[in-house]
């Protein structure tokens, strides 16, 4: 069982350390010049703190009805459907029961609840915009009768790019495609869906001061993508302009939306005037420390089912 436990407690380090390994990841120089991957790991560090969470509970839970995890777990859920209910467990293997299902109902939770909301800011956004703006199909864009800077796209199947009459009458053509190009790239890479469980999880753990820092530091990075979409197609300068035209808050864009200069300017700033070459280990080393962070409780959750369906167990 102990490796098991291991393999759980892996999972839970970097929500152990919290701030001590969240900002130094936040700002870090290789984060900025490989945005995918750092997302990439940023993600693996939720899902794997959830996960680890839930399966550290049931490892426990199953401690004393086998030897071995797996078979453990297994006994425990037979005798369970078998009508023996939790035969064999003393207080503390029930209470670790209890909290991974605790821990699993607070995040689905959460989630439901945020993805709730969103959907239900998005669909009044676009009914907002279907009637306020204009739409002009030459372009599929959508122009605010406002003179104030405003340019953000509202996520989501039948997604909106919006911008405003005096961001048009404000950006010359090659800064006015380059802010298409943003819009768009989060609009089609539904960066709506990425920030999503991010957004749960502050919700539901708000108080950690990773999951804050990891909140702050995805919308950055999604933000960091959309750059790079835009930069490939029309190069540095004319979204670095923008980005400085547009850097008045957008208090149009709401929430559930992505605005051009909302996130972290200065950062992106940095990397469209300056940038870096990117370096081959960078990526290699988030995406094996995503898997090996992963690797722990997803082997807790599937070893059980494995013994039953495939090894007959």
């Amino acid at each position: 069982m102990t490796i098991w436990l291991v393999a759980a407690g892996v999972a839970l380090i970097p929500v152990i350390l919290g701030g001590r390994i969240a900002r130094p990841l936040a700002s870090a120089d290789w984060a900025r010049r490989n945005p995918r991957a750092a997302l990439v790991l940023w993600q693996a560090i939720g899902l794997a703190g959830g996960l680890g969470a839930i399966g550290i509970g049931l490892v426990a839970a199953a401690a004393p009805l086998e030897a071995v995890f797996p078979h453990g777990m297994h006994t425990l859920v037979t005798r369970f459907v078998g009508g023996h209910g939790l035969d064999g467990l003393g207080p503390v293997h029930i209470a670790a029961l209890i909290w991974s299902i605790t821990v699993l109902a607070w995040l689905l939770a959460h989630t439901v609840r945020a993805a709730v909301v969103s959907v239900n800011s998005r669909r009044r956004q676009r009914l907002l915009v279907d009637v306020v703006a204009d739409h002009l199909p030459d372009h599929d864009i959508y122009i605010l009768p406002s003179s104030q800077r405003v340019a953000y796209c509202v996520p989501g199947g039948t997604g909106r790019v919006v911008l405003s009459q005096g961001t048009v009458d404000l950006l010359d053509q090659e800064e006015f495609e380059a802010v298409l190009k943003h819009e768009r790239a989060h609009v089609h890479g539904r960066h709506d869906l990425v920030l999503l469980p991010f957004v749960a999880l502050d919700h539901a753990f708000g108080r950690l001061p990773l999951v804050r820092t990891a909140r702050q530091a995805v919308a950055v990075l999604i933000e960091m993508i959309a750059d790079d979409h835009a930069r490939h197609a029309h190069g540095e300068l004319p979204l670095a302009r923008a980005l400085v035209r547009m850097a008045e808050p957008a208090a149009a864009s709401g929430s559930g939306s992505f605005a051009l200069a909302e996130a972290g300017v200065a950062e992106r700033l940095q990397r469209l005037l300056a940038p870096e070459p990117r370096t081959r280990w960078a990526p290699a080393a988030a995406y094996s420390a995503a898997s090996l962070l992963l690797s722990g409780p997803l082997a807790i959750l599937t070893a059980p089912i494995l013994c039953l369906t495939v090894w007959n167990i």
